[in-house]
């Protein structure tokens, strides 16, 4: 399936975006806040993942992207990463099946290459589960950045079509990316207070409407969903053009001039 790409096409503008991609930040400040370890806000942070879920399932959102780890998170403390790799593979034995059972499709995208055989079945065997689910399409960016993305997918280019090399398009290499099957966020949402997209979907996010809160993600939920999609609908989404060319001007039709 190929999409509408914003920088070269109008994609549709409507009420309630189509894809929405989330930075799920703050688990560790809400465990603080709270005396309690850091790993306890990352265990509540799952059950606002499926709290997520099933709030965009019930607002029509066709996509869902989380950023549960990126390629720059093996930097923290070996004893945290461990965790979230046991905790990763835990969701994934415990969640899939549900998943499966309310429509949803699952999708894993990353460098994969650095968890083990274990959670790679885990990965594969939710992804065929749910392969032909079409309520939400939930993508879990995991080892994920937006820099390896691109590199990769030109990487990709690059051996299968050598012999187009220095006449590639936007369209050759966007085939390659690691969300292909989906369209381009609509709406993305950091939670947590810090303003900045931290090495996600930097191709994928060009004209995505920004939205960032100071919610914890442990405390965000369906009516914070809410308010971020009264924000995105605030915007004009414009992709390039004037606020003239979105409204018709109210002479036109009436006398022939416009």
């Amino acid at each position: 399936m190929s999409f509408l790409s914003s920088t070269r096409d109008i994609p549709e503008v409507r009420a309630v975006p189509r894809h929405v991609a989330m930075i799920m930040d703050g688990n560790g400040r809400w465990a603080k806040k709270r005396f309690l370890p850091r790993v306890a806000g990352h265990k509540r942070g799952v059950e606002t993942v499926r709290t997520m879920v099933k709030a965009c399932v019930e607002r029509g959102i066709e996509y869902l992207t989380l950023f549960a780890f990126s390629s720059e998170n093996w930097r923290r403390p070996a004893d945290e990463v461990s965790f979230l790799m046991r905790l990763f593979v835990a969701a994934l034995q415990a969640e899939v099946e549900k998943l499966h059972q309310n429509g949803v499709r699952l999708r894993v995208i990353g460098d994969l290459s650095r968890f083990d055989a274990r959670t790679l079945e885990l990965v594969r065997t939710g992804e065929a589960l749910t392969a032909g689910n079409t309520r939400l399409t939930l993508t879990i960016a995991a080892n994920y950045g937006g820099r390896w993305d691109i590199l990769q997918a030109a990487n990709a280019l690059a051996r299968q079509h050598p012999e187009k090399a220095g006449h590639w398009t936007e369209q050759d290499l966007a085939e390659h990316l690691s969300m292909a099957y989906a369209p381009e966020p609509d709406l993305f949402i950091r939670t947590g207070g810090e303003q900045r997209v931290s090495n996600f979907l930097l191709w994928q996010l060009a004209y995505a409407e920004l939205y960032f809160t100071d919610c914890l993600w442990p405390e965000f939920d369906g009516a914070a969903l809410d308010q971020a999609i009264v924000s995105y609908q605030s915007r004009e989404r414009r992709f390039g053009r004037t606020s003239e060319q979105l409204t018709p001007s109210p002479r036109a039709g009436t006398d022939g001039n416009v």
